[in-house]
């Protein structure tokens, strides 16, 4: 048979047959249908995709980490920005012990992210 040459192979299903295929394809690596269908259908291998929920609930912990440091900057900046705006010596001074407050808190989210961080390194790296 030339290369080029392809034969049709028609079948028909139940829609929940075909719910049930679409599904299971889609837990797959191939990219088309027909792909999956024609390995299935020659006892050939089909990789299947695996969900790993710690990998999820690393990246689940790494969001919520990244929108703590973002919001950190946000303050940070926005306190830059009060700075830049102050002419007055006593504007300065209220605005350096509110800053100091704020410096500390900043401190403390940045240890308890590093310390999450070391955490979760520790857990995967025994892996």
């Amino acid at each position: 048979m030339d290369t080029k040459e392809r034969k049709w192979i028609s079948i028909r299903v139940k829609p929940e047959e075909y719910k049930q295929i679409f599904q299971l394809y889609k837990t797959t690596t191939c990219r088309k249908l027909s792909q999956y269908v024609r390995a299935v259908l020659l006892q050939k291998p089909v990789t299947v995709k695996l969900r790993n929920s710690s990998v999820d609930d690393l990246l689940a912990e790494l969001i919520t980490l990244k929108n703590e440091l973002s919001a950190i900057g946000n303050n940070y900046n926005q306190a830059v920005k009060k700075l830049h705006t102050l002419r007055e010596q006593p504007e300065y001074l209220a605005w350096i012990i509110s800053n100091e407050r704020q410096q500390q808190e900043l401190l403390q989210k940045v240890a308890e992210i590093n310390q999450r961080m070391n955490q979760i390194y520790q857990q995967w790296s025994q892996k």
